[in-house]
């Protein structure tokens, strides 16, 4: 069986390559930089990707919160499912509207699915958007007052193989958090060192700083109103859904500061 996983160099799609490779599964890792090319804005890349593949783990790019996330996973569910690759994993998002909309279109497509709502990455301090700020010793968040339950992208893609390779995960949605609910400043603080300093600032502020570190215009402000959107309390709790998976406790943010590996 071949395993088709988009973003292959993501966050968590590199990491799913790396386990399923491990467990000498033949996976296809796909980004728009590789061959075959795939890019989920160009649908005449879809075909060769998904070609022989049975399954697949997908991550959506910029964000699936963002408008017509929904007509393009849709579409392409559609087309692996007619193409034989019925298995299919969806990274998510918790309390997003515009990824529920994805994930029911992913349902739609007949496919054998699992839907991975996931907390916020706790590696968006180390690996990603807020990685350069951070190391100059500051984070700017958007105004906003709810903790949020980081949870570790080792984790998540320990529980995307499990989908992938167990048949009892299909037709579940599974919320994957951190043990705790920690604010952006405690993170930040945890993972930079205690002399870090917090600015919380107006979403329109937050869009200039996105903009200034080099972020697209439109998917600035499309993350700084998703982020308004989520970080309104609607998900400031924890689940047990890694550890039910994995059979042991969800990494937290005073494990990645530690560096430790489970």
């Amino acid at each position: 069986m071949t395993t088709l996983i988009t973003g292959a160099t993501g966050k968590t799609g590199q990491r799913v390559v790396h386990r399923l490779r491990a467990l000498d599964h033949d996976v296809r890792g796909v980004t728009r930089h590789s061959t075959p090319r795939f890019d989920w804005h160009d649908r005449t890349t879809w075909a060769e990707a998904v070609a022989g593949c049975e399954s697949a783990y997908l991550t959506f790019q910029p964000d699936l919160g963002l408008p017509d996330a929904d007509e393009i996973i849709g579409a392409f569910a559609a087309e692996a499912v007619a193409a034989g690759c019925t298995r299919l994993v969806l990274l998510s998002g918790r309390g997003e509207d515009g990824a529920e909309r994805a994930e029911k279109a992913m349902m739609a497509s007949g496919a054998d699915w699992t839907i991975l709502r996931s907390a916020f990455f706790l590696q968006n301090f180390t690996e990603g958007v807020f990685t350069n700020e951070l190391a100059a010793g500051s984070l700017t968040m958007v105004e906003h007052t709810a903790a949020e339950p980081f949870v570790d992208v080792d984790d998540i893609a320990a529980v995307a193989v499990a989908a992938l390779l167990d048949p009892g995960y299909v037709g579940r949605v599974l919320d994957l958090t951190g043990p705790r609910l920690v604010t952006f400043e405690e993170a930040a603080q945890a993972i930079g060192g205690p002399t870090v300093t917090y600015r919380s600032v107006p979403t329109e502020d937050y869009i200039a700083t996105l903009i200034a570190a080099g972020l697209p215009a439109a998917d600035a402000a499309g993350l700084a109103y998703l982020f308004e959107e989520v970080l309104d309390g609607r998900n400031a709790y924890v689940t047990r859904d890694v550890e039910s998976v994995l059979g042991r406790p969800a990494r937290s943010v005073d494990d990645l500061h530690r560096g430790e590996r489970r």
